[in-house]
């Protein structure tokens, strides 16, 4: 079966009228895991074996972007970004026209940018390291003979490292800033690069690696955990707080071919997923991007699809190849389900409807942990417990009201590829990015985190963790901060939703390793 698409143009239950297959096989196999007493399906213990521990290694974000001209690229993670669809190099601030640069690509200069007064700092006398709050802004005096083009500052963690990269802003007498948010105590480091306009790609200046140290205790802004009411913005941090998102949230590997004949080796990424409430017992439903399902240049479904729920609590060493050690284990979906119009072109003329949802068996689709246990642990919904989506009430935004106290303050949420196995947030007050997105303005999650549930409200009080889901991580621009995600109410994503609660294995191909287990519905709710 290649690319069966089934149109619903309206959600209607009754209007499905295919029985269900049973979601099982006389034919068992046995994953080579410890512990291991129960069955998997052939197809999908073949799937478990696949994610080899070189295969995860080289598996990579689908982190999509969208430049200053409007066209879509894929970042990688050492930060370049591959053209999605098109063969058009990125327009970041490197390489982007420059007003003072002369016709034929900038200057002769060969002087390098000179970094200087950068905050925080050693004391110039005492040596010892600066000492910020979980939020911070950074910032450094930068200057050229001619012009300088882009800065950015690089924030490496207390392991040693991990490091993070941002773009910082100009502003007045040659300053560049960044406001950062979500640091945790301990001794981190930070430095600075800096490029002019002159030929050849311009003259480039790293400044010297400066420490400093971070006591969130100290009143320095709060933010750095979750559920903190002082109502700072959350760019990206740990998730420690727990609750029904830490457990219905997981870690999603999959693959996607590299061409459009599905020829040689299939590229391997990540993304993240979460659980939520169906109204069948003869499955479980991931709630992701759509990104993350169908690949919209090829034109296929994602193969060997596998979903780690609460994968931050392994045991391992990072995502590694035990399932075992993994707090429920490991599960493999069936099939996704995406509205045609994601598959009816691409990336970013696409974007609202960058909503899926992968379908997982209540038997047979489970390796590593609890395996051995009761049926119940065999169903992902009852292992992993559920979030519940929110179609019908309008979300918060712009409510004009700033911080946690503000109806429109959002948690986004994922697992992001470069501090595996941390489960990842950020925290907002939620406006708009045109008539089909939200907007996270500060949002600084990393790629892996594509697909990851937006919260509100987030209940931090009765039930710690727990809220409803509004949209999933989508989205950025290229040269600045910001997270965007599809609306969920008042688009098809309840009808998507609805053909995963009811479609058959019928309607795609039971075998998930293909690239053909998937559904394109729908296509009714026509985007503003």
């Amino acid at each position: 079966m290649k690319n069966r698409r089934i149109r619903l143009t309206d959600y209607l239950v009754t209007a499905f009228s295919f029985s269900l297959l049973v979601l099982a096989s006389n034919s068992v196999a046995q994953q080579a895991e410890p512990g291991n007493n129960r069955s998997m399906d052939p197809a999908k213990a073949r799937v478990v074996e696949h994610w080899t521990n070189d295969r995860r290694s080289a598996a990579i974000p689908r982190d999509f972007v969208i430049d200053s001209r409007g066209l879509g690229y894929l970042r990688r993670p050492d930060g370049t970004l591959q053209p999605y669809g098109h063969q058009i190099v990125a327009e970041t601030a490197a390489n982007s026209p420059s007003p003072n640069a002369k016709p034929g690509g900038g200057s002769n200069d060969t002087t390098s940018p000179l970094i200087s007064n950068m905050d925080p700092r050693e004391d110039a006398v005492t040596g010892e390291d600066a000492v910020i709050g979980a939020s911070h802004t950074f910032s450094a005096t930068v200057t050229d003979d001619v012009e300088v083009r882009s800065v950015s500052f690089t924030i490496q963690y207390p392991d040693g490292s991990t490091t993070q990269t941002f773009n910082a802003n100009a502003g007045a007498g040659d300053l560049w800033t960044a406001t950062l948010s979500g640091f945790s105590d301990g001794n981190w480091s930070w430095w600075v690069v800096a490029k002019d306009t002159a030929k050849r790609g311009g003259n480039s200046a790293t400044s010297a690696i400066v420490d400093f140290t971070v006591d969130t205790g100290g009143g320095g802004g709060g933010g750095g955990s979750a559920g903190d009411s002082g109502g700072d913005t959350v760019a990206n941090a740990e998730w420690t707080a727990g609750g029904a998102v830490q457990t219905a949230a997981g870690r999603l590997y999959f693959e996607m071919p590299k061409n459009a004949k599905r020829k040689g080796p299939w590229a391997g990424f990540v993304c993240s997923g979460t659980a939520v409430t169906d109204s069948v017992s003869d499955r479980s439903v991931i709630l992701t991007a759509a990104h993350c399902v169908y690949d919209d240049v090829n034109n296929a479904f994602a193969r060997n699809v596998l979903f780690i729920p609460n994968q931050a609590g392994t045991t391992g060493s990072g995502t590694d190849l035990n399932c075992s050690n993994d707090p429920m284990g490991c599960w493999v979906p069936s099939f996704g389900v995406v509205d045609t119009h994601w598959t009816g072109t691409t990336f970013p003329n696409n974007i609202a409807w960058d909503y899926a949802y992968y379908v997982v068996a209540a038997t047979g689709a489970h390796a590593g942990s609890g395996t051995e246990q009761s049926l119940e642990m065999e169903s992902l919904e009852l292992a992993a417990g559920t979030l519940t989506i929110n179609f019908t009430i309008l979300p918060k935004f712009d409510d004009g009201t700033l911080g946690t106290s503000s109806d429109d303050f959002t948690y986004g949420l994922g697992y992001s590829y470069n501090v595996d196995p941390d489960f990842m947030y950020c925290a907002d007050d939620m406006t708009t990015e045109g008539a089909v997105n939200w907007w996270l303005p500060n949002c600084g999650l990393a790629g892996g985190s594509s697909g990851g549930p937006w919260v509100q409200p987030m209940d931090l009080d009765l039930d710690i963790g727990n809220g409803p889901v509004i949209s999933v991580n989508s989205w950025g621009y290229t040269g600045s901060p910001g997270m965007a995600g599809p609306k969920l109410q008042a688009t098809s994503a309840e009808c998507v939703f609805g053909a995963a609660e009811i479609s058959a294995l019928l309607f795609a191909d039971p075998d998930p390793s293909d690239g053909d287990a998937g559904v394109a519905v729908c296509g009714s709710w026509i985007a503003p």
